[in-house]
């Protein structure tokens, strides 16, 4: 699990989200920020953001490496209609195969690229089970791709797949895993997927994010752990990630939001607090919450369902995006 940490002094607000990042920028700067790019779109069962930093300025104020983020925000994750999560899926696997950009990583004119499928978490903790959840619906072909003769490998990519697990489990770093593997498999682009932080209750499992900027496992707990990117792989890494897990801070300052939405203060009462520094604000809820409540991070009811769900979509996608004889049309045949 992976996170983006805004600090206030002894307090920390996580969130994994570019797209959090921004808004919070934009809450401290009250506008535009400079050398960050967004644009949105709307569509019927989802809300896209593309977020692109472009330059130092830009990923000092949202606290995010230079590279471009991809938020996919919808209420249908979160449901049981089929045929909505397939379309989100749908959704998914373009903007993955945009970003990814496979034709550019050929190793030649006349190969297709390997792709390295990682799946991150800890399997025996559900809220950070999504990684490995995932794995269970890929289309892996790696394999079969060696073997096959040219004709019958039209239509695939070599795909593989590995779920490294945690240092807890392994007592080996999840990166220097990967790192071997990669030397000896010599993948042409690595695809990791994680569970994440949010810094808002209403992001939890409703948004997918996609990234070409890598991933460090474990930061979401506060551990400083080697990356997974470009500079430590040396070959392009994407990282896709779903929030499952908020932080008990960021639970009561959600509700001390509602109630002053509400009639409960007076509209001064409400002004008096929304000048209240942010700093200020965290560390007194930490301090109701105390030591242990205040470290406390939660997942949202019916978990086990949701990360099933979420890991069925998101293969889902992967498999359209990196597979072209895979469709929307034929995808539940490979699930």
């Amino acid at each position: 699990m992976t996170n983006q940490q805004v600090i206030f002094e002894n307090n920390r607000v996580y969130s994994d989200l570019a797209l959090d990042a921004h808004s919070l920028a934009v809450e401290q700067t009250g506008g535009e920020v400079q050398g960050v790019s967004v644009q949105e779109e709307q569509l019927e069962n989802a809300l896209i953001t593309r977020i692109e930093v472009m330059n130092e300025q830009g990923a000092k104020a949202i606290g995010k490496p230079i590279g471009k983020y991809i938020t996919i925000e919808s209420d249908g994750l979160k449901g049981q209609n089929r045929m909505v999560h397939d379309q989100l899926s749908e959704i998914f696997a373009g903007e993955l195969a945009s970003l990814a950009n496979l034709e550019n990583i050929r190793p030649h004119p006349n190969l297709e690229p390997t792709i390295f499928i990682v799946g991150l978490g800890n399997w025996n903790a559900t809220p950070d089970a999504l990684g490995p959840q995932v794995l269970n619906h890929l289309m892996v072909t790696r394999h079969l791709y060696q073997e096959a003769p040219p004709e019958l490998r039209k239509g695939l990519r070599p795909v593989c797949a590995l779920s490294p697990g945690v240092l807890g489990l392994t007592g080996v770093q999840t990166a220097e895993i990967i790192k071997g593997v990669v030397e000896m498999v010599q993948p042409n682009l690595i695809i990791a997927i994680d569970a994440l932080s949010a810094r808002s209750t209403a992001r939890l499992a409703n948004t997918i994010q996609i990234s070409n900027t890598g991933i460090a496992p474990g930061s979401g707990l506060g551990k400083n752990r080697m990356a997974i990117n470009q500079e430590t792989m040396n070959i392009p890494v994407i990282a896709i990630g779903v929030p499952t897990v908020v932080h008990a801070i960021t639970i009561v300052n959600d509700a001390m939001e509602e109630l002053l939405k509400g009639n409960i203060f007076s509209p001064a009462e409400r002004e008096r607090f929304r000048h209240i520094d942010e700093a200020e604000k965290k560390r007194t809820i930490g301090n109701i919450l105390g030591p242990y409540m205040g470290s406390l991070v939660v997942s949202p009811k019916g978990v086990d369902e949701l990360i099933l769900d979420l890991g069925r979509i998101i293969a889902g996608g992967i498999n359209v995006a990196l597979h072209p004889d895979i469709t929307p049309d034929n995808l539940s045949l490979y699930l």
